[in-house]
């Protein structure tokens, strides 16, 4: 792929256009080995070697990053008062990375960072209903009634109820432990079905999303990227 030289640079997050324009008119930029000062100068993506400063700066036109989220961050790519999911990808190269879909600021568990727009598409699109396993600690006994009521669907106070939902229950007692699997993602929706039978979710992680499923060994906080098998999965 050939790319304009700034926006090469502006992509992998060396700066801003107007920023990577004035490093580059200084000299500061070289393209196989040769300094280049016109910002305009196109970039072969898979056989230049572009260097910044004398650093490499290798394009990647997709990143690929799956995350334990930690409770107390919210799921969005910047923001000024809170501190974002993508605030923890300290590895990544590109500028333009978001989350797929959203979790509350005190849910925990898989989210996918990428920036990656057709993948978003179709993990998050309606009409797929796409699973979404969740497990939840919910004040209140969980029972056979919940089960089957889930599985027709609730009503959240919409003007549908939600899609059936598999519920299934771990343990029951005061503190019921579950595992919930629903295919759309309405605003705070496992907390308000709880709700509507009269229970409160204490806590809760996602586990699963499609096909993509938790790696059990990132802590709250940590990320990797997807390995081969999951992006063949995905994508």
């Amino acid at each position: 792929m050939k790319l304009r030289l700034d926006k090469y640079l502006a992509d992998m997050g060396q700066g801003t256009r107007s920023e990577v324009k004035k490093a580059i008119r200084k000299g500061l930029v070289q393209v196989n080995g040769r300094t280049v000062r016109e910002p305009e100068y196109k970039v072969d993506t898979e056989e230049d070697q572009v260097l910044f400063a004398g650093r490499q700066a290798e394009y990647e036109e997709y990143e690929y990053y799956m995350l334990n989220k930690p409770a107390g961050v919210i799921s969005a790519s910047e923001d000024a008062r809170e501190r974002c999911v993508v605030d923890l990808i300290e590895s990544r190269k590109r500028k333009d990375l978001f989350p797929v879909g959203r979790l509350d600021k005190d849910t925990e568990g898989l989210l996918l960072i990428t920036n990656d727009g057709a993948l978003a598409h179709r993990l998050l699109s309606p009409k797929k209903h796409v699973d979404k396993v969740y497990y939840a600690r919910v004040q209140g006994r969980v029972t056979q009634e919940d089960v089957e009521l889930f599985g027709q669907g609730v009503d959240i106070g919409e003007e549908k109820q939600t899609l059936p939902a598999d519920l299934c229950i771990l343990e029951t007692g005061d503190i019921s432990k579950v595992e919930l699997t629903i295919r759309e993602g309405r605003f705070h929706q496992v907390k308000r079905m709880f709700q509507a039978v009269g229970k409160e979710v204490l806590y809760l992680k996602r586990l699963r999303m499609g096909p993509l499923a938790l790696d059990e060994s990132l802590e709250p906080g940590q990320y990797r990227t997807l390995n081969t098998q999951e992006l063949d999965i995905l994508c």
